[in-house]
């Protein structure tokens, strides 16, 4: 096991892990006290070497860690990758290319929907791994041996099941439908906040024009504010007191200090102020400039009948493709086409659509039925 501490034997460990074709790779980090996820170790393997590259070490420097996962000419191998991406994209404002997420892999090769690292190394492997530190604290020093072996045993393990999962892949001709999916989680839009559009996230449940103006001017003032702190959002604001804020729209401290979990001090410091100024201006915004709800429409019997044909021809098909469902189509894509043969969804381009979007659109147009023979439900295609 070898941890990293200084910028020596970091420097000349990537220069050694830069001649490598793929690396495997994972992170360790803590975030329930920050807005940023606060990375703490770094683990990377190649074939013969594995190393732990200790993210707080006073005065370590990452840089050569960055440039050796930037090198477009070294696949990286991660499992379940989004929040490793989030990581290095707040680190760096990029993320890793090119990647191979075996989670997703795993879904296209039909191991079930989001399968995890310790389950999908046992089943391809067949080792049970000691997931005891999986919540330590690794913020915390020093890291003890048992940490650094699991943390050191989820990149070793990595590359034999990407050599299983790659094979696989390579066998059922199935290596181009992880294009759109790694497109994605790489994509540094993914990982871009905009505070304006933070409000979308909370359940508002009413549509008032004024109402709406307010909550996004207070979502957007609170994520600004939890990034500067670098604190959670609900540390500057909770979610159920920013919409009382908003219905409220007090003018002076006395009235914000009457929110529910508002206190006087509160409404009188700077932050108090500060959101006293955001609801002034956003009063000053013309109605007909209010961000609206998207409305969903009520589904009628009808309606859902279809959607729940759809979830069965969904599972047949994934059952004969061996994908997991979750990677052709979620429950809201299914609606969108059950209301509309032109929506925009995932499964009705490329090889979704291949394997499950054109029949989807038969049985919608009644020329696929379903039927049950000896306890089976079989597909049948009408003239």
């Amino acid at each position: 096991m070898t941890l990293i501490t200084d910028n020596g034997s970091l420097a000349s460990a990537c220069e050694r892990l830069s001649k490598e074709v793929y690396l495997s790779v994972d992170t360790e980090f803590m975030r329930e006290k920050t807005y940023y996820p606060r990375v703490c170790l770094i683990q990377i393997s190649g074939e013969t070497e594995a190393i732990a590259v200790d993210a707080l070490s006073p005065g370590i420097n990452l840089a050569p860690v960055f440039q050796l996962l930037n090198d477009p000419a070294i696949l990286k191998v991660f499992h379940a990758c989004r929040q490793d991406m989030e990581i290095f994209f707040y680190l760096t404002k990029n993320t890793p290319k090119p990647v191979f997420d075996t989670q997703i892999a795993a879904m296209v090769c039909g191991y079930g929907d989001a399968i995890s690292y310790d389950k999908l190394v046992k089943q391809l492997l067949g080792i049970e791994i000691d997931k005891s530190s999986r919540f330590t604290d690794w913020s915390q020093r020093p890291l003890s041996n048992t940490q650094l072996k699991y943390a050191l045993t989820d990149v070793t393990h990595l590359r034999n099941v990407y050599e299983k999962l790659n094979k696989q892949l390579r066998e059922n001709g199935r290596e181009t439908w992880l294009v759109e999916e790694l497109d994605f989680v790489t994509s540094t839009t993914t990982y871009m906040v905009d505070p304006e559009k933070v409000w979308l996230r909370l359940k508002v449940r009413s549509g008032r024009p004024q109402f709406l103006i307010l909550v996004q001017a207070i979502a957007a003032f609170r994520e600004r504010e939890a990034q500067r702190r670098d604190v959670p959002r609900n540390r500057v604001l909770r979610d159920d007191v920013l919409l009382d804020i908003a219905a409220r729209a007090p003018a002076t401290p006395e009235e914000l200090a009457k929110v529910r979990s508002i206190s006087a001090n509160f409404a009188t410091s700077n932050s108090g102020t500060q959101i006293l100024k955001v609801i002034c201006l956003a009063k000053q915004i013309p109605i007909d400039q209010a961000p609206k709800i998207e409305k969903k429409e009520r589904k009628n019997n009808q309606g859902t009948a279809v959607v729940e044909l759809l979830k069965v021809l969904l599972k047949m098909k994934a059952e004969q493709h061996n994908v997991a469902q979750k990677l052709i189509a979620a429950t809201a894509d299914l609606e969108a086409v059950a209301a509309d043969d032109m929506a925009d969804v995932a499964f009705l381009k490329g090889w979704r659509r291949e394997i499950f979007g054109n029949d989807a659109l038969l049985l919608k147009s009644g020329k696929l039925g379903l039927s049950i023979n000896n306890h089976s439900v079989k597909i049948t295609y009408n003239s």
